[in-house]
C-alpha cells in the first residue's frame, strides 16, 4: 500500500531519517552547484557560463565533485595562490565542504584532482583566453589619433626536468644533462594602455621572437601600432603588417642609420624620411619567390631618440616607423611612445614574478601549455578586474598595482563567508590600490643579499646520491 504522505515516517508521523548515503548525495549535490572557489562569484562575470558547461558526453559527462567547472576554477586558484600546490586546491575544497556537513569530507588525496585537471580540453582554455583577451579596452584619444598600440616582447620559463619536456623543450647545449631545466619561450601581444594580454606563441629556445610573431598576424586589426624593439625589426614584415593596414614603430638594428645627405627629406631635427632597399636573399623567408615579388623599397621615417637621463647607459639609438605624417604624428610623439615600450617588462613581470610562470610545474608538454593558458587567463582576468574599478577618464587601469589586485582576488576567494563581499565593494577595494609614479628611476642591478654557501649542481642527482651514500657507508664502516 502506497503512503498518503511519501517521505514520512508514519509510526512517528515525522520524516523519515535520511540514510547516509542519502546524504552523501546531497552534500555532493551541494559542492557540484558551488564552485570549487569563491572565484567564479566575482570572475564568472569574464567567462561566459557556457563555456564551462558539462559535456553531454566523454569527459566530465558524469555527475563528481571534480567537475568540469569545479577542476577549471581549481586550477584558477591554483595559478592565483602563491602556494602554487595542487594540495593547496584539495584542502580549500575540504574546507569549502566542510561548511555543508561537519562529518562528510573528501580524501586528502591529490590524484582526483590532478587526473581532472589532465582531461581540462586544451580548446576550452584556449576560448576562455581568447574571450578574455576580446574585452574592451579604452584607448588615448589624446594621443596618436586614439589607435590601439600592441606592444610585443618575448621572455623565457623554465619547467621539471622531465624526458617528455626534454624532448619538446630542450635545455641549453651548456648545461651537463641532468643538471639543467628544459626551457621554452614565449612571444606575447600586449595592449599598451591596458596591459590586457592579446596573443601568445610558445616555441623552445631555439624559436626566435619574430617567426613567433607572424604566426600572431591576426592578432592586429586595421589602424593598429605595432611597437616592438629592435629584435622585430624586419623588411618583409614592417611590409606585411602596413599592408594589413597596421602602422610600425620598432627599434632600430642591424642596418647602420641613414645620414642626412642620404635621406629623402629631412622633416625635422633627428627625424628623416628614408627608404630601404631590398636586400638580394633574406633567411627570413624561405620561398625565394616570395622574397621577389615584394616591392624593392620601403619608405619609412627614421627619427633619432635622446636619452639624457642620468644613469642610462645608451645617449642616444634610432627608431623607424611607418607613421610618415610629420603633421599628424609628431617626431616628439613617436620619441615618447617607444619609451612607453618598457611596459612590456612590467607585464611580463607580473606575469613571471608576481604570479610565478617564471617556472612552471607541469611534467609534460600538454600540461606546461594548459598551465601557460591558465597564467594568461588568471593575468587578463584581474587586468579586467582593474579596469572595471576605473570610474573616471583620467586614470588608467596601469597605474593600479596588480600585485595589489591579486592580494585582494586571493583573500576574497579565501573567505568563507563570500555572501558579505559584493562586487561593488571588491572593486573599491581595488580601485585605492593605485602606484606611485617614480620617472626617470634609476636602480642598479645588483642583489643584496647572500645567497647559502651551497654548491652547485655539476652532476645528476642520482650520482650525488651514490656518492653521498658510499661517503657514509665508508664512514660507518
Amino acid at each position: 500500500m502506497t503512503p498518503l504522505f511519501p517521505g514520512w515516517h508514519l509510526p512517528t508521523l515525522r520524516k523519515k531519517p535520511k540514510s547516509s548515503m542519502q546524504r552523501l548525495l546531497e552534500d555532493k549535490k551541494a559542492l557540484e552547484r558551488n564552485s570549487i572557489s569563491s572565484l567564479n562569484k566575482i570572475l564568472g562575470r569574464y567567462i561566459p557560463s557556457s563555456i564551462l558547461s558539462a559535456n553531454q558526453t566523454g569527459s566530465f559527462s558524469r555527475r563528481r565533485i571534480f567537475s568540469l567547472e569545479n577542476t577549471f576554477w581549481g586550477f584558477f586558484y591554483q595559478v592565483l595562490n602563491p602556494d602554487k600546490s595542487c594540495q593547496a586546491v584539495v584542502n580549500q575544497l575540504r574546507v569549502r565542504l566542510s561548511q555543508f556537513s561537519e562529518e562528510r569530507t573528501v580524501s586528502q588525496s591529490t590524484s582526483a584532482y590532478c587526473q581532472a585537471r589532465k582531461k581540462l580540453p586544451l580548446n576550452l582554455l584556449k576560448d576562455v583566453f581568447y574571450y578574455t583577451s576580446q574585452s574592451k579596452s579604452p584607448t588615448d584619444s589624446d594621443f596618436l589619433q586614439g589607435r590601439r598600440v600592441v606592444v610585443v616582447d618575448g621572455t623565457g620559463v623554465s619547467m621539471p626536468d622531465t624526458s617528455k619536456n626534454q624532448e619538446h623543450y630542450p635545455q641549453p647545449k651548456s648545461q651537463k644533462l641532468g643538471c639543467g631545466f628544459p626551457q621554452a619561450r614565449i612571444c606575447a601581444c600586449f595592449d599598451l594602455n591596458t596591459g590586457l594580454a592579446l596573443s601568445y606563441q610558445l616555441g623552445n629556445k631555439k624559436s626566435h621572437e619574430l617567426p613567433l610573431l607572424r604566426k600572431q598576424f591576426d592578432t592586429f586589426k586595421t589602424g593598429d601600432i605595432f611597437l616592438g624593439d629592435k629584435g622585430f625589426i624586419s623588411f618583409a614584415d614592417t611590409l606585411a603588417l602596413k599592408e594589413k593596414g597596421v602602422d610600425s614603430v620598432i627599434g632600430l638594428a642591424k642596418r647602420k642609420p641613414v645620414l642626412k645627405a642620404d635621406a629623402d627629406q629631412i622633416l625635422g631635427n633627428g627625424d628623416l624620411l628614408i627608404h630601404w632597399n631590398k636586400t638580394p636573399k633574406n633567411r627570413t623567408i624561405t620561398n625565394q619567390g616570395e622574397w621577389n615579388a615584394l616591392p624593392n623599397t620601403l619608405k619609412l621615417r627614421q627619427i633619432r631618440v635622446w636619452v639624457d637621463i642620468p644613469g642610462y647607459r645608451p645617449k642616444h639609438f634610432y627608431v623607424v616607423t611607418t607613421l610618415l605624417d610629420p603633421i599628424k604624428y609628431p617626431a616628439e610623439q613617436i620619441r615618447k611612445l617607444y619609451l612607453k615600450r618598457w611596459k612590456v617588462e612590467v607585464y611580463f613581470r607580473d606575469l613571471k614574478t608576481t604570479l610565478g610562470m617564471d617556472i612552471l610545474r607541469g611534467k609534460s608538454p600538454d600540461m606546461i601549455e594548459k598551465e601557460i593558458l591558465m597564467f594568461f587567463i588568471v593575468y587578463n582576468a584581474i587586468k579586467i578586474l582593474a579596469k572595471d574599478s576605473i570610474q573616471s577618464n583620467d586614470k588608467n587601469p596601469s597605474e593600479l598595482s596588480f600585485n595589489a589586485c591579486r592580494q585582494v582576488v586571493v583573500n576574497y576567494a579565501q573567505a568563507l563567508n563570500t555572501k558579505a563581499i559584493k562586487l561593488p565593494k571588491l572593486l573599491n577595494l581595488i580601485r585605492v590600490n593605485k602606484l606611485n609614479e617614480r620617472p626617470n628611476r634609476v636602480e642598479p642591478r645588483v642583489v643584496k643579499r647572500r645567497p647559502k654557501p651551497f654548491k652547485l649542481m655539476v652532476k645528476p642527482r642520482s650520482e650525488l646520491k651514490a656518492e653521498l651514500l658510499l661517503e657514509t657507508n665508508g664512514k660507518v664502516a
